[in-house]
């Protein structure tokens, strides 16, 4: 690639100025200083940042950190606080992708996390992309990091004409490219920060864009358009049954089975969820418990693959069944889900 050297010292020069302030993040000055990143910081919050946006990510990232401020300290966490401190995260198989691999470097590697691709890679729950990150990041090897963020880039950068998801390994083959062994760490975070700032989805800045001088989508004037991309399937839609049940000031909760969706966590008892909705009569049949159970209406989530309607029903001082109750002011802990089902039901009952 014949313009590689000025690309990235164009896009360098323009992260020396302009990167973010990140909680986990050591700035370039301090990394041209010798200072590197804590592996375990850079790990945690490359974990928290898949399908999630740092506002949102951050928060979480400092109390987990404040709580666990090292690895061994969070392998030794209990399941369900690690599940309960996650909640509101979403994509819960990562929390507990997230304490396999915790336990494994706390215990087959001494609490030390592995420099190489290889070496992370081999740890549960790490894929291409987060070993790529932290090699790159906290170890500064030269890792081909490439994220959402960096794919745009890339799409608009080389006007990428094959849609997406097919143009990924594409995609990949042309950052690794601009890839090498001077200031990797950096250069990740920077192809990152200019997706996420400058290069963002639908109105790229592309007046304050430091490599527009090479770029082929902007040429050609219409950067907005790359990624191709083609038609999403539209998102099939489930149905189910939360029960709300009440005992004084407390709520009934349930473990979830520890492998599926939303799995070990505490959540309000359901139906199964299926494609057809259900009856009064199936509603009430399929009901944790016999109760006088009032319809309280339906609430609406979506998650990755599906989106759910959810009828919720109340019954009130029950003592039979196996469950957790749990203080109404706990209740936040709950997965967003759950927790719409079961404020709704506390602005009715």
């Amino acid at each position: 690639m014949k313009d590689r050297q000025a690309i990235r010292s164009a896009l360098l020069a323009w992260y020396d100025a302009q990167a973010r302030t990140l909680a986990w993040r050591v700035s370039p000055a301090d990394r041209r200083a010798g200072v590197r990143g804590d592996p375990y910081r850079v790990w945690l919050s490359e974990v928290m940042l898949q399908q999630t946006t740092v506002p949102h990510a951050t928060p979480y990232f400092l109390s987990f950190t404040e709580r666990w401020p090292t690895v061994s300290a969070l392998a030794a966490v209990e399941d369900g606080d690690l599940m309960a401190a996650w909640a509101g995260l979403g994509y819960y198989a990562r929390a507990r992708n997230l304490l396999a691999c915790a336990r494994a470097v706390a215990g087959a590697h001494g609490g030390v996390f592995p420099d190489t691709e290889e070496g992370l890679r081999a740890l549960p729950g790490v894929g291409a992309y987060t070993a790529a990150a932290v090699a790159a990041i906290a170890f500064d090897r030269a890792a081909n990091v490439v994220d959402g963020n960096v794919e745009r880039v890339m799409a608009r950068l080389f006007a990428v004409e094959a849609p997406m998801p097919d143009s990924k390994p594409e995609l990949k083959a042309l950052a690794g490219e601009l890839v090498t062994d001077d200031r990797p760490g950096d250069w990740a975070q920077a192809l990152m920060d200019l997706g996420a700032t400058v290069c963002k989805p639908k109105a790229p800045l592309c007046d304050r864009c430091p490599i527009s001088d090479w770029c082929a989508a902007y040429k050609g004037g219409a950067p907005e358009t790359y990624p191709r991309k083609t038609k999403k399937a539209d998102r099939p839609r489930r149905h189910g049954v939360a029960y709300v049940l009440t005992r004084g000031d407390d709520m009934a909760l349930v473990r979830r089975p520890p492998k599926g969706l939303l799995g070990g966590m505490l959540g309000l008892p359901t139906s199964d969820w299926r494609a057809a909705p259900f009856s009064d009569a199936e509603a009430v049949a399929a009901a944790p418990v016999s109760a006088a159970w009032r319809d309280l209406g339906a609430v609406e989530h979506v998650f990755t693959h599906f989106s759910l309607t959810l009828r919720v029903f109340a019954a009130g001082g029950v003592n039979a069944g196996d469950f957790v109750w749990t203080p109404r002011e706990g209740l936040g802990a709950l997965p967003s889900v759950f927790l719409k089902a079961a404020l709704a039901a506390e602005r009715l009952i």
